[in-house]
């Protein structure tokens, strides 16, 4: 028996159909983000254990098992949130270093780079501070690794304007000037962004031993 014919329309239907389910789906490029951004503003406000998976995509718009299709456990996604931090952080201080014109001013860049990100990535540098010990150990080396070349940034420059110090000494001037910005992680001030800033910068010049009469820039005053 003669098979009956398949309309036109109905045959080109079933091949698109048919083209669609062999072509690999393509994934949002926005979704990872979202779900670190989630991730970021859940863990630091309830704490590391308290955030579910489930949690974490239901603040990302997605199901919970669909966070796996980019991270295979909670602990990937927080080395993963933290690794990103860390690399932004880098990139920051390098470039500020590369367009500074002398080593003052590299110190300066580096300042307020930093209180830029201890006002706008509040959320990620608390995660940090409070969730990186939930690390498995080789992800929690590679990132104090990453940490160690960040103050290393600030030490390099630091050295020739504070020729008197130690190298030791200069490490502890680093992370003291470093530790000012924890004052607006864990402490809400109510203060404007742009008088928070000048707080900021002010305290860790002094740190530094580069208090100066210099105005924060309207780059970090105006943010927030």
């Amino acid at each position: 028996m003669a098979e009956p014919d398949v309309p036109v329309a109905l045959a080109e239907v079933a091949d698109v159909s048919r083209a669609q389910s062999r072509r690999p789906r393509r994934r949002d490029p926005a979704r990872k983000d979202r779900i670190l951004a989630a991730a970021a503003e859940l863990v630091a406000r309830h704490g590391y254990h308290a955030v579910g998976m489930a949690d974490i995509g239901a603040a990302a718009g997605i199901v919970g098992s669909g966070i796996y299709r980019h991270f295979g456990s909670k602990s990937a996604l927080l080395s993963a949130l933290l690794e990103q931090l860390m690399g932004e952080m880098q990139s920051s201080a390098a470039a500020a270093v590369a367009e500074a014109a002398d080593d003052r001013d590299a110190l300066e860049r580096l300042v307020v780079n930093h209180v830029r990100f201890a006002i706008e990535d509040r959320r990620l540098l608390q995660v940090y501070y409070r969730e990186a010990h939930h690390l498995p150990e080789e992800d929690l080396r590679r990132l104090r690794r990453a940490q160690r070349h960040y103050v290393e940034e600030w030490v390099i420059v630091l050295a020739p304007l504070r020729r008197e110090l130690s190298d030791a000494e200069l490490r502890v001037v680093v992370h003291g000037a470093l530790g000012t910005t924890q004052a607006v992680l864990f402490h809400h001030s109510g203060l404007p962004a742009d008088r928070l800033a000048e707080m900021l910068v002010g305290m860790a010049r002094s740190v530094l031993g580069s208090a100066s009469g210099e105005r924060v820039p309207a780059s970090v005053r105006d943010e927030g």
